[in-house]
């Protein structure tokens, strides 16, 4: 159960981790910095060629196509932990199986909340834009979500007649976020017209009993909203072999996975499934 517990301390050990930039390189944020992605981090998302010739209709992107891919997510997403996380693995799985040159933005910001997320989205005028007029679009969110009330749990703060009012809380919050972070993508993006795809929380770290229970809740959240907004979801587990050596974030091997299951998911509506 500890190693358990401390695979949810995410969102209070990674606050200050590194965040990425539109190339992967990542740059430090500190505990008080603000949570959104700087605007040097993102790249220009007009894009050569577009895959699609029209709504619903699906091309084959020659040699000269060029994609432009939108990554939303906290550390995992940035790729904190190993050299390329996989944001850039799945990228390069695009174009091996695509034959896309692929332009990639990274908005991943390590220690990002579902709370944090959503004013990028509503607010962020150059998110918003490359989001609009990106091919590929991949999130994640929530883990952070569960680490701050895991935090309250393990003290005994949670409140509640079994200690779980937090717990309770934070996967109603998360689920609401989650509704309106979908939406804000879809609103900007639909799904006839980009590869919209997502890993969940990132990967399901392995839990029994009330943690455990809580966070099977949260991913029978996140995938049935993903089902009603058509959205191809990839829940991943990894074991303790695609962990790095802080036992938090993936490895390569780790963030590999994550990628391969993303790629599985085929890249309809714009490529082969």
């Amino acid at each position: 159960m500890a190693r358990l517990l401390a695979i949810f301390a995410l969102a209070i050990s990674l606050t200050a981790s590194v965040a990425c930039s539109a190339n992967t390189e990542k740059g430090g944020h500190g505990a008080g910095e603000s949570p959104w992605p700087k605007a040097t981090h993102r790249e220009a998302t007009d894009a050569a060629d577009r895959a699609t010739t029209g709504k619903g209709e699906t091309a084959t992107p020659d040699a000269t196509a060029t994609w432009d891919y939108v990554a939303l997510g906290d550390s995992l997403a940035a790729g904190v932990g190993a050299r390329q996380g996989y944001v850039d693995r799945y990228a390069e799985n695009l174009r091996a199986d695509v034959g896309a040159r692929v332009r990639v933005t990274n908005l991943g910001v390590s220690g990002q909340t579902s709370a944090q997320l959503l004013p990028v989205l509503r607010d962020d005028a150059s998110a918003r834009r490359a989001i609009g007029k990106a091919e590929v679009i991949t999130f994640n969110i929530g883990i952070n979500d569960l680490g701050r009330a895991r935090g309250e749990y393990e003290a005994e703060t949670c409140g509640g007649a079994r200690n779980q009012r937090c717990l309770r809380a934070a996967v109603k919050t998360l689920e609401g976020n989650w509704n309106t972070i979908t939406g804000e993508i879809l609103e900007l993006r639909p799904t006839d017209e980009a590869i919209i795809r997502t890993a969940g929380l990132g990967y399901t770290p392995r839990a029994d009993g009330v943690l455990g229970r809580y966070l099977h809740e949260a991913n029978r959240n996140i995938a049935a909203s993903a089902a009603e907004s058509d959205i191809p979801y990839a829940e991943v587990r990894l074991g303790a072999e695609g962990l790095g050596p802080d036992g938090l974030h993936p490895d390569g091997s780790g963030y590999d996975e994550i990628a391969e299951d993303l790629r599985r998911l085929g890249y309809e509506p714009l490529g082969p499934r």
